[in-house]
């Protein structure tokens, strides 16, 4: 049966998609049977995964509304070996078309019911944002990973979440938790990351995982070519930072 995991933040442009991408590419470079869901409109983690949303007959929209199965919407990326549900501008649309749906935050938890067997992971990309899509997210994921950037804002924003995924916890899912806060464009020359980086280990502890992902152009480069970094370059410094955070995600899940 799949782990499945959501990784979240409520603020915008702190590596979720370069994290769901290349965690994604990373588990299946080790072996693992991975689906990477794209929940943002944007459809980021559906081009960096070598896939044109521009040419899409079938997204992630069709699963949640009702139009299309996992079957007919799942796409395999080439790049990085792994199967993808897309998504793409459509997506904004059905953030309207949910509400008035049954069981509208659960679309997602009964459209990939009858396929959690066939992954051994799935991890799904959300919109940086607390909307019914995230929450269709929130509510079928055993935990929830947060990247987050070392700096003062990133910690406010940190709370927010964390009060966000209690409510979640006590409301709609009872299986939800925290696995894990991943310090991603992390630059050690700067006092300010330094400190922030302590704090996260003074008050979480082993809630923070090992790997630092750095600062790195690599990883910044790679979606123009619509490969995942790791892919891309696999001696960047980045790549190499997010081959062993899938090693310690596979390591973390066994004392789940």
């Amino acid at each position: 049966m799949a782990r499945i995991f959501c990784i979240a933040n409520q603020k915008g442009g702190v590596g979720k998609t370069t994290t769901c991408v290349n965690l994604a590419a990373g588990l299946a470079t080790a072996g693992q049977r991975v689906l990477l869901i794209d929940l943002d409109p944007q459809g980021n983690a559906t081009m960096g995964s070598g896939i044109d949303k521009r040419t899409l007959t079938r997204s992630v929209y069709h699963l949640l509304v009702g139009l299309a199965t996992v079957a007919e919407a799942r796409l395999r990326s080439d790049a990085g070996q792994y199967d993808v549900i897309p998504a793409n501008r459509d997506l904004a649309g059905a953030e309207i078309e949910l509400v008035g749906l049954e069981r509208r935050e659960n679309r997602l938890r009964d459209a990939l019911a009858l396929h959690t067997g066939e992954y051994d992971f799935i991890l799904i990309d959300c919109p940086p944002s607390l909307s019914l899509l995230t929450l269709n997210g929130l509510c079928i994921a055993h935990g929830v990973i947060i990247p987050m950037q070392c700096e003062y804002y990133a910690l406010e924003g940190l709370s927010d979440l964390v009060n966000s995924i209690k409510k979640v916890h006590a409301n709609l899912n009872r299986d939800l938790a925290i696995i894990g806060l991943l310090r991603v464009m992390f630059d050690p020359r700067v006092t300010l990351q330094q400190q922030v980086s302590a704090q996260l280990e003074s008050h979480f502890g082993d809630k923070v995982f090992k790997a630092i992902v750095p600062r790195n152009v690599r990883l910044a480069e790679a979606p123009s070519h619509g490969l995942p970094g790791v892919v891309f370059d696999r001696s960047a410094k980045g790549a190499q930072a997010y081959l062993a955070f899938a090693n310690e995600m596979i390591e973390r899940i066994k004392t789940l």
